[in-house]
This record gives C-alpha cells, sequence and structure tokens, in this order.
C-alpha cells in the first residue's frame, strides 16, 4: 500500500499556482511499537500555510487534518478513534504517538465531543480558527459591552467568529470583506455595519459608522487597512494582530510602504500585540467547549466552504487565497 503527499515543488512568485505543487507517493511501512496508521477524512486550508511555503519546498505541505486510526499499535489509539493530527497534506500517515504530555495542539489528539455538531468542525470554528477568533479577541481587546469593534477579513473562519463573539459581548461590530455577497452574509451574522472595503474606503465609513471611534480592532489584514483604522481609534484602544493576508502573496522585497502613525499610538496609548494561538494551547479545550455551546445555543452561525477530493487540496489552497471562500474553507478526502 502506498500513500500521497502533496509536495512544494518550488517557491510561488506572488500567488501560488497549481504547478508550484505535485503529488508523490511513498510506501507505507510496517508499524513500529507506539505507531499508527490514520487515513485522512477532511483536510484544511488556512492563510498562514502561504509562509510556510518558501520553507517547505521538496516537503509535504504542512496543515492538520481530521483522520480516522485504521491501524495501531499505540494503546492511547485504537482502531477507529478519530482524531486532529498535524499530518500535513497527506492521505495517509504513519504516525509517532508522543508522550501525553506532549500530545494536544500541534501534534495529535482525539477529536473532542462536538455534541451534535459535524466533526468538520473541529477544523474551523471548534478548532484552530475558532480559538484564534476567541482567545485573539477575549484576552488581546477584552471588547467590554457598548464598544466597537472593527474586523478586517470578516467574512473568513477567524474573522466571522470574532465579529459574532463581539455581539455577544454586547458590542458594535463593523466588518469589512472583498465582496457584495460576502457583505450581505455578515449582515446575516448580526454585524451591525459590514462593507466591500473594494468599493467602500475604510476611513470613510468609519468616521460615519463610528463617530464615537473604535475601541477594538481585529487585524487579520494588515497594511493601510490598518493604518486607517488606527486613524480612528480611540484612547486605550486595543488591537489583535492575527494575520497579514495582504501581504501574503508578495515578495519580500516588494512590499509596499505603509505609513504608521506612532503619534496616534502613543497620544492614545493604543495598544497593538501580534499572538499566535498556540500560546493558549492549554486552555485549548476550554475554548473548543465554549465555541460548541454558543453555536449549538445558535449565538455562532457558521458556514463552510466545502471541496471534494484530495486531489483539489492546491486549489482549494489558492481559491482560499484569493478570497472565493465563504466562512471555512475545507476538503473533503
Amino acid at each position: 500500500m502506498n500513500s500521497k503527499k502533496w509536495t512544494v515543488v518550488s517557491k510561488a512568485q506572488g500567488l501560488p499556482k497549481v504547478s508550484d505543487f505535485k503529488i508523490v507517493e511513498e510506501p507505507i511501512p510496517e508499524l513500529q511499537d507506539g505507531e499508527i496508521l490514520c487515513k485522512a477524512e477532511w483536510l484544511t486550508v488556512d492563510p498562514y500555510m502561504r509562509n510556510r511555503m518558501d520553507s517547505s519546498v521538496g516537503a509535504a505541505m504542512v496543515g492538520e487534518q481530521i483522520a480516522k486510526v485504521i491501524k495501531s499499535k499505540s494503546p492511547d489509539y485504537p482502531e477507529g478513534t478519530v482524531v486532529l493530527g498535524y499530518f500535513g497534506w497527506r492521505d495517509l500517515t504513519v504516525y509517532k504517538v508522543p508522550p501525553k504530555e506532549k500530545q494536544g495542539f500541534g501534534s495529535i489528539y482525539k477529536v473532542p465531543d462536538l455534541k451534535s455538531l459535524p466533526v468538520s468542525y473541529a477544523l474551523g470554528s471548534c478548532g484552530m480558527p475558532g480559538n484564534t477568533a476567541y482567545f485573539g479577541l477575549t484576552r488581546l481587546c477584552d471588547p467590554k459591552p457598548g464598544e466597537t469593534v472593527v474586523v478586517s477579513a470578516a467574512a473568513g473562519a477567524v474573522g466571522s467568529v470574532v465579529g459574532q463573539i463581539s455581539k455577544i459581548k454586547g458590542c458594535t461590530v463593523i466588518g469589512y470583506a472583498g465582496s457584495d455577497d460576502k457583505v450581505e452574509w455578515l449582515k446575516e451574522l448580526g454585524f451591525d455595519h459590514a462593507f466591500n472595503y473594494k468599493k467602500e474606503g475604510v476611513d470613510e465609513t468609519l468616521k460615519k459608522y463610528a463617530p464615537k471611534g473604535v475601541d477594538c480592532y481585529f487585524d487579520n489584514v494588515g497594511g493601510e487597512f490598518a493604518y486607517n483604522v488606527v486613524k480612528n481609534m480611540n484612547s486605550n484602544g486595543r488591537i489583535a494582530l492575527c494575520g497579514a493576508i495582504e501581504t501574503y502573496n508578495r515578495d519580500s522585497s516588494q512590499l509596499p510602504m505603509v505609513p504608521f502613525d506612532y503619534g496616534t499610538m502613543i497620544y492614545k496609548q493604543i495598544k497593538m500585540e501580534g499572538f499566535m494561538v498556540v500560546r493558549w494551547w492549554q486552555e485549548w479545550f476550554q475554548g473548543v467547549s465554549q465555541l460548541r455551546d454558543w453555536i449549538i445555543e445558535g449565538k455562532i452561525k457558521v458556514q463552510e466552504t466545502r471541496v471534494e477530493g484530495f486531489d483539489q487540496m492546491p486549489l482549494a489552497f489558492i481559491n482560499l487565497l484569493q478570497g472565493k471562500n465563504t466562512g471555512k474553507m475545507i476538503v473533503k478526502a
């Protein structure tokens, strides 16, 4: 029996192409003690993977997947166990189970009890993107009732959850997305205001719809977008730096020169902090449980953009980077 993996064959120039990847087959070795053989059921594509491509040339693409254990020589994961593993873009994976203290996010763990929710949510709203929204917003921005929260890339897997948690916290929420359809979806989610940034300017819309200023900004984009939000922030505002989608497909030597308003940041004592969600790995399942309960209660709505087939991994990834997803982009193996 052979396994398949998607490898990176060349550094992408700008937006990746399908030809930047190829499928490689390799034989599956006999299992050794402590190892398991997992078959992928659902795989994720996420924006951060673009930054990993250059360092992954010749290797399998990174990423999480939901997989079923089909053979086992580990007492921790018997056959039939459904797991979340950081196995990369592979259809079959032989994995050496680490000691229990090293299991968890970034390695392997059993899919949490999502009750009535689809198991695929463990890669989205009840997984890494959901916890990125939950911990990034509640720990760094800590929005208070009555405050105004701005979210960029608001129709994505992270941004859509950020906006809905902000509404749960009693905030006014303003979201920006890249199409009219996405704007309509944000309004369905309960965003107070939503705009297509390709048609309406950030500075102009904030001056009109946040006349008392912005208190929290969850930044998934970076660049000039962030500069325009900062200009409209209140004293003691908080910014959570989650992503920089605007720059992911640009060569590092050709990044645009973006102004940065140090004067406003200092005078208004605005706090800006970057983060990686792994910071809260010890509280991982607390976040998952809270998100699961909010979804079941109808306080958070979820949408997935599903792609069928392991052979479609590169195309799904490229579509994600082009903003062709609403909510979580996910691949059914």
